[in-house]
């Protein structure tokens, strides 16, 4: 946050009018300009005398494209340093959101002019605001100003931080869903992370109920997004996606049903369920940008996992080879692949040629998933619970025994 340090006598509210007004009226010659600056000048006072903040910013922030046009982007930092720290004057609220409002919306005009200098403006804006809402108004017309500004890379730093900044604006559904949805497409066009941009995107889907199907209706087209960005992503292979209702829907509509389709194949099935849809709906999958080879590769992997979830940790290389597809020298590359992308952790014993699971990744965590965790938590927490006992039982013992030796003795 900045703060305004006075060089002068002069309040630094009353030398930006006067500067302002000065570049204003330059063109208009000495004597036209000497009396528009000093009645400009004559209302600042009045504004102040009055405490009339808002009217104060109003005719502050009026020679803006002036100000962007003919100052050196020092003094116009320094102006609005000035302008923003107005902020602080009101005790009212909703007239420093009334303010915050104006010059946000000022600054933001122009967008193609001096992007990263009005960005850094509403920045310093954001921090002198105490009240949430107004403070993600302000973060909302910078992030739209990124985007028009083409300066995303500015703003892109501030999304690691967009779960705490949520738990400080309290924000409803629409807002909320306006955000994801920017935040996901400005991430997708700045070639950011593709988990990032595409976590947004769920985040934005996990705001839709089943309950009304209108809204559900708008989030159609970046269901579809989701889904293929999901499947695309070569490091991606857990998703619960199937259950969320902005998903969900593509199952009964006919435009979208087979997206829904190959989304269950890539989340629940196995390759030869990939091959078989495959046959059946090449054009689609190209229509998508789909890569037929990488499509495999990815249920090559999660079939694998598949595998490995279901036979009770040892698998025979005989079967990797046939749900795999693959040839028998290729069995160990393809295992050795899984472990690298962290999906399971094996042991593999290549005299008996079993390949010997101890951990493996769960390709949907559902209800079911939830539950099966529960009830393994209770079955720990009893286990220790009886140790803890045992241990504490033998202690009693114990020092029963010595007490009784110790009377032996005496």
């Amino acid at each position: 946050m900045t703060t305004v340090v006075p060089t002068s006598e002069e309040d630094p509210a009353l030398a930006v009018v006067r500067f302002t007004a000065d570049l204003s009226w330059a063109d208009a010659g000495p004597e036209v300009a000497e009396g528009q600056v000093s009645r400009l000048v004559v209302e600042a006072q009045e504004c102040m005398v009055q405490n009339r903040w808002l009217d104060l910013a109003s005719l502050m922030v009026t020679s803006a494209d002036v100000i962007f046009s003919k100052a050196s982007e020092k003094d116009i930092e320094c102006i609005y340093t000035v302008i923003c720290n107005l902020v602080k004057k009101p005790e009212s609220l909703d007239q420093v959101h009334e303010m915050a409002e104006l010059i946000a919306t000022k600054v933001t005009q122009q967008p193609s002019e001096k992007p990263a200098l009005r960005l850094k403006i509403l920045f310093n804006l954001y921090n002198l605001l105490e009240n949430p809402y107004s403070q993600f108004f302000v973060y909302m017309k910078a992030l739209n100003l990124a985007i028009n500004g083409k300066v995303t890379e500015h703003i892109v730093p501030s999304f690691k931080k967009i779960d705490n900044f949520l738990r400080e604006w309290n924000l409803g559904v629409n807002d909320r869903r306006d955000l994801f949805l920017k935040v996901a497409n400005v991430l997708k066009d700045s070639k950011s992370s593709a988990k990032d941009s595409f976590n947004f995107l769920v985040k934005y889907l996990d705001t839709f109920s089943g309950d009304d199907a209108l809204s559900l209706a708008e989030a159609k087209e970046e269901a579809v997004h989701t889904v293929i960005d999901f499947i695309k992503a070569p490091d991606m292979f857990q998703g619960d996606l199937l259950d969320m209702p902005a998903i969900a829907q593509l199952e009964k509509d006919t435009k979208y049903e087979l997206v829904y389709q190959l989304l269950k194949i890539f989340l629940t099935q196995r390759l030869d369920a990939y091959m078989a849809f495959h046959s059946s709906n090449s054009d689609l999958l190209k229509s998508y940008g789909l890569v037929h080879e990488d499509c495999v590769a990815k249920m090559r992997l999660l079939s694998l996992v598949d595998l490995a979830t279901s036979e009770s940790g040892q698998i025979p290389y005989s079967l990797i080879k046939d749900t795999l597809q693959i040839e028998d020298n290729e069995v160990e590359p393809w295992i050795v692949k899984a472990i690298t992308s962290k999906l399971i952790d094996c042991r593999i014993d290549q005299i008996n040629q079993v390949v010997i699971v101890s951990r493996s990744t769960e390709r949907v965590f559902g209800h079911h998933e939830w539950e099966f965790l529960r009830t393994k938590l209770a079955t720990w927490r009893g286990n220790i619970t009886n140790v803890i006992s045992t241990i504490q039982a033998n202690k009693i013992t114990e020092d029963s025994t010595q007490a009784v030796q110790g009377l032996t003795i005496r």
